[in-house]
């Protein structure tokens, strides 16, 4: 087995998905002051989901490159990632023609591995030169990715725990990380959860030298459980937590 390499962990910020709650952002205009705010906390990576005029996510084109242009403009030079995620649009052939029609690029994109036709979105978007990072959200989605023989493609790993209780979400990171020692896959990991549970999955995953992601999208609220007021105050506490318990 080889040895896993230490990287530079990141900072990322995951800003809406379709989170219930009051600074949720879904406009252009929206998703650009929340970028800002959570950059300004110290966010390396912005991390967001696109809507339509109706506020439903969505991968049609001129919502993404309005929304892509919106955050460059007010937060230069930080790469920013998409999902690809089934829930925006499940039929994959969709999906997949939706994407192909993107005039502008995002830096990379999540994609998760266990979902229907997500090869077919990875090999257009490596080839249109969008980095893809691999989601794992289960030790089968782990396993997949592991047999798909694509780790060299990709330039990270996200171990995305869905679970809200911290000590289930604690035993799935691990599990999910053991697959992919065991495999020797030394892609840079960010390691984030759902609710409060995110919390202890970030707090792990710094001990252990990997980057993490926190946002509305992965939680509405602080580590003690208290609503966040947004994205800023999220990627704040996060900042902290870096410093506290990192290198």
């Amino acid at each position: 087995m080889n040895t896993l390499v230490s990287h530079e962990p990141l900072l990322h910020a995951a800003l809406n998905g379709d989170r219930d709650h009051p600074a949720t952002p879904r406009t252009p205009k929206t998703i650009a002051d929340e970028a800002a705010a959570a950059v300004a906390a110290g966010a390396q990576v912005i991390h967001l989901h696109p809507f339509d005029a109706s506020g439903r996510q969505t991968f049609e084109e001129e919502a993404v490159s309005a929304t892509l242009r919106e955050v460059r403009a007010v937060c230069p030079g930080i790469p920013i990632s998409l999902s690809t995620a089934a829930e925006i649009e499940p039929d994959p052939q969709m999906r997949l023609t939706l994407i192909a029609e993107w005039t502008e690029l995002p830096d990379s994109v999540s994609a998760n591995q266990g979902e229907a036709g997500i090869r077919e979105v990875c090999e257009l978007l490596i080839g249109r030169g969008v980095r893809i990072e691999a989601g794992l959200l289960s030790i089968e989605d782990a396993t997949s990715f592991v047999d798909s023989g694509t780790a060299d493609r990709c330039e990270r790993v996200l171990v995305e725990t869905t679970v809200t209780d911290p000590d289930c979400a604690l035993a799935d990171a691990a599990a999910i990380e053991r697959v992919l020692a065991e495999a020797g896959i030394e892609l840079p990991q960010v390691h984030h959860g759902e609710g409060i549970a995110s919390w202890v999955v970030n707090a792990r995953a710094i001990r252990r030298g990997h980057g993490i992601r926190t946002g509305l999208e992965d939680t509405p609220v602080l580590i003690d459980g208290t609503q966040a007021a947004g994205n800023g105050e999220l990627v704040a506490v996060a900042a902290g937590l870096l410093a506290e318990l990192g290198p």
